[in-house]
């Protein structure tokens, strides 16, 4: 079908039609308020969000939702890794890094009129933390595990101040209090819901949780009691559309105005059409292929090794990134641009003959069976999972690795890698501060393979990995911490738990006329300063 057909002015008015009863939700004969459609933003994403309680979710499709719903005490500045005050004013820290004082701020309420204090504080804290906390809904709650071991104690001495004692000195605790599963929630709310909380949030933002129609959309509203400056628009709606070129069509016709999650190959016709507009930035992430370390043969290095050799990484890159322009083959399982990277690693080079060659070394010399698993949904460090497991697939067909796609919904492929059940799965991640602990230590130490909460799904338990991570968590100086994530990435690359793939690019789209919105280094989709400029 031709792109220009849907240019003509019907299709836009039906595509503003559309949006407009999508906000509404009218059923019967209830009439509804006027919507002025310079308040509204339509997100359009790939996948619905799997919780709305922000402790407990480890996604992306989940965060871009809390982010505008939950406040921590710091976060992130604007397209930046550095932490600035959120719900905490300032803050003091003893000389050994030991005790952590934090001054709130005043006046602010939740979205169900509480007040938020440092009561409020611990009561997050202390549910993510024990185990035994009656509050937690036998969640999971792996983004406390995996970032906050240190933590030993969370105190309220007053409304206003509440002081975090640590068993050890942590480099990464403050930008690891920025993450979005920090944010704090109205333990009235809490209470209230209970166990059903995860579908009735209710945060500090400046939005406010409305209404959750399971797979068709979330919508927010302004929330007028607001700290901070408010949002311009009065309602924010995210609605999942799984195909990528569908979501563009939607974007096309004014179905949606924001857009995540974009083919490659749609970035010229996104740059020719003057009603979108494309917004890029270097991408602090990672796509790579995780071999289970527990199931054989993959508890085998040299089978390991073998498949690095096996799949033609640069070809990946050349067939869906836009020819190598989004996109770059990753050697180690980091970003150039994070501290510490190691530039003198050098890649595994594609060698079908040498894969063979290692595979027979290591008792298969026709191959094997196995199953691979693909990500259901796109993301940016995999923009076509299926075609790109088809892609490996018969990379692995010309050594003699025979192997079946295996796929599930979001939350069922994640609850199941994370329980090690797969044998080899695509995956990857987007950093969530900027650290390379936070790359790291979160996907190659051997604390993070505890079956139903592992993010190291590699299931690789490397002690002399462990040794160096844990210790540059601990160290201050920067050049020493680099060394030793240095040193961690040159075992990693020998013992070859993972098939480290893709950087890509991170790109979004708008409708024209859509300003205010800003890209974030680790991801974040935070809507508080995006307006409707039209012309």
């Amino acid at each position: 079908m031709n792109r220009l057909s849907f240019r003509t002015p019907f299709v836009l008015r039906a595509g503003i039609l559309l949006s407009l009863a999508m906000l509404s939700g009218l059923s019967g004969c209830k009439v509804q308020a006027p919507v002025d459609p310079d308040k509204v933003i339509i997100f359009g994403k790939a996948k619905d969000a799997v919780t709305l309680d922000n402790a407990d979710a480890s996604d992306g499709e989940s965060s871009a939702v809390l982010v505008n719903i939950y406040e921590p005490l710091l976060r992130f500045k604007r397209e930046e890794t550095l932490v600035e005050p959120a719900l905490a004013e300032s803050y003091t820290v003893t000389p050994d890094k030991l005790t952590w004082t934090f001054k709130l701020r005043k006046g602010v309420t939740f979205h169900d009129g509480t007040p938020f204090d440092a009561a409020a504080v611990k009561f997050n804290y202390d549910r993510q933390m024990d185990a035994k906390n009656p509050w937690r809904f036998n969640g999971k709650f792996e983004y406390w595990h995996l970032f906050f071991g240190a933590v030993k104690s969370i105190e309220a001495p007053d409304s206003h101040t509440v002081i975090i004692r640590l068993s050890r000195a942590d480099s990464t605790f403050l930008p690891n209090l920025a993450l979005y599963t920090m944010g704090i929630s109205s333990p009235t709310a809490i209470k209230k819901h209970g166990e059903n909380y995860f579908k009735f949030p209710v945060g500090t933002g400046p939005y406010k949780f409305d209404r959750w129609v399971r797979n068709e959309k979330i919508k927010l509203r302004r929330f007028e009691d607001y700290w901070g400056a408010k949002p311009a628009i009065d309602v924010l709606i995210y609605k999942p559309v799984p195909d990528n070129a569908v979501r563009l069509l939607e974007l096309e016709t004014n179905s949606i105005h924001v857009l995540d999650g974009i083919n490659p190959d749609d970035v010229p016709r996104i740059k020719k059409n003057p009603e979108l507009n494309l917004i890029t930035q270097p991408g602090l992430n990672v796509g790579y292929l995780a071999m289970n370390n527990d199931k054989p043969p993959f508890n085998l290095q040299k089978v390991r090794l073998a498949l690095n050799y096996a799949i033609n990484k640069p070809a990946l890159v050349k067939a869906f990134f836009a020819d190598g322009q989004l996109g770059m083959p990753a050697i180690n399982p980091m970003p150039p641009m994070v501290l510490g990277y190691n530039t003198q690693i050098q890649d595994y080079p594609y060698n079908p003959e040498k894969a063979k060659a290692l595979l027979a070394e290591a008792g298969f010399p026709k191959g094997f069976e196995t199953d691979l698993w693909a990500m259901p949904i796109a993301r940016p460090y995999m923009p076509q999972p299926h075609r790109i497991a088809e892609a490996i697939q018969s990379d692995l067909q010309k050594v003699g690795i025979k192997v079946k796609i295996v796929s599930f919904e979001w939350g069922t492929y994640l609850d199941k890698i994370s329980n090690g059940e797969h044998t080899m799965a695509l995956m990857g991640w987007i950093g969530d501060n900027g650290d390379p602990d936070n790359f790291l230590y979160t996907l190659f130490d051997r604390n993070n393979t505890v079956k139903g909460s592992a993010a190291n799904y590699a299931f690789y338990k490397s002690e002399a990995v462990h040794q160096l991570l844990i210790k540059a968590q601990q160290v201050i100086d920067l050049d020493e911490r680099a060394k030793l994530y240095e040193q961690a990435q040159v075992l990693i690359k020998q013992d070859a738990p993972w098939v480290p793939l893709f950087h890509s690019t991170q790109m979004m789209a708008t409708r024209a006329g859509v300003e205010g919105f800003f890209l974030h280094p680790v991801g974040e989709k935070r809507f508080e300063t995006i307006r409707w400029e039209r012309k």
